[in-house]
């Protein structure tokens, strides 16, 4: 078994419905492993310990988003699910705490357009079970 699908099986994200990030799980929704510790692009490894799980297609596209935007939000972010990831499970208080961060970011950033004039932070970045 692939370190994505084992860790999906260890933290329940099938049962429980959501992701790290608090990110509900949709039909069709693909899972992705996301590098927490040591990033891809500096060769992490996929393990358990350097990873965390997130719907594809909302929470590690925003979550990519703000690392490019704010730093700070992005670690903090990161933080919470590492601390999840060490407790092996996922937290209410964790993911309300990424909540938070979240609702500071698109306070902040809400306005925030790109070349094309479209928002940056899209409506579906907004809508998660902790919020």
């Amino acid at each position: 078994m692939d370190v994505t699908n084992l860790m999906i099986k260890r933290f329940n994200i099938r049962e429980l419905g959501y992701d790290f990030m608090g990110y509900s799980l949709q039909t069709g929704s693909v899972l992705t492993f996301h590098h927490l510790i040591v990033p891809n692009r500096l060769g992490g490894h996929r393990t358990m310990d350097n990873g965390a799980i997130l719907c594809g297609d909302t929470a590690h596209t925003y979550l990519h988003l703000i690392e490019g935007i704010d730093l700070k939000a992005f670690n903090l972010i990161t933080s919470e699910m590492i601390d999840m990831n060490i407790k092996r499970e996922l937290n209410i208080y964790n993911l309300k705490r990424i909540n938070e961060i979240l609702c500071e970011f698109e306070h902040m950033y809400g306005t925030k357009t790109n070349a094309k004039s479209k928002l940056l932070i899209r409506e579906k970045y907004k809508e998660r079970v902790f919020n």
